[in-house]
């Protein structure tokens, strides 16, 4: 049988869906009978099967950071060599530098999460001071799901992993979770605003559709 997480709501039918994970999703009525959502699941095995098969070549794989490998800085990859001294993880315009007496994948969140704070305030800062759009605390995280979020005390929450993608992308982001400060939904006129604050959105989100596995894979 195929595995599956189920989630059951106040709806009256059966949906699926597959993950970025290529795990599947059966969305169920409260009371439905694990029979007929197992027959359902059954009946739509080649569909299922289909779609994990799709979603799991777009995944790239697990990181193993050996020397030569390239990864991510503002939209571009550099490669990886090792080093014998010296900070967990550094960069210096050419390849990252990396003292390989650390463990890669925590060198590579502390170096991230460092720059992109350096990088994402002054922006923060400098679209909101222009705007008018005073937010109260913000936090930097790594999200698997969400790139920010805006509070509905106006509390920010930005994933430090967008360090790996182009400045437009950052700024696009941040822009998005100041507008929400003034307008809490996604209606037109929140798009009015964040239209005036960042030109690139449209290509933001083709960025972010395309390339955002790879911000979630070190």
């Amino acid at each position: 049988m195929q595995s599956y997480q189920l989630i059951r709501s106040k709806r009256k039918t059966l949906s699926l869906q597959i993950d970025k994970n290529a795990q599947l999703l059966v969305r169920a009525p409260m009371r439905l009978s694990v029979k007929k959502i197992e027959d359902f699941v059954n009946e739509k095995q080649k569909w299922i099967q289909e779609k994990q098969a799709e979603i799991t070549s777009k995944i790239p794989p697990k990181q193993n950071y050996e020397n030569g490998n390239k990864y991510l800085f503002l939209g571009k990859s550099y490669p990886l060599q090792y080093v014998e001294s010296g900070d967990p993880l550094a960069f210096n315009g050419q390849s990252f530098q990396f003292n390989h007496q650390y463990d890669g994948y925590n060198a590579f969140h502390w170096f991230y999460k460092k720059e992109f704070i350096e990088t994402a305030v002054p922006i923060l800062n400098q679209l909101a001071e222009k705007y008018t759009l005073n937010y109260q605390k913000v936090r930097f995280k790594a999200q698997k799901t969400r790139w920010g979020s805006c509070s509905a005390s106006n509390n920010i929450n930005l994933n430090y992993l967008l360090i790996m993608a182009p400045i437009s992308v950052i700024e696009a982001v941040i822009a998005h979770e100041l507008a929400h400060i003034k307008h809490k939904n996604h209606s037109k006129d929140f798009y009015q605003l964040l239209d005036s604050m960042i030109s690139t959105r449209k290509q933001t989100d083709i960025w972010l559709k395309d390339n955002g596995q790879q911000l979630h894979n070190l």
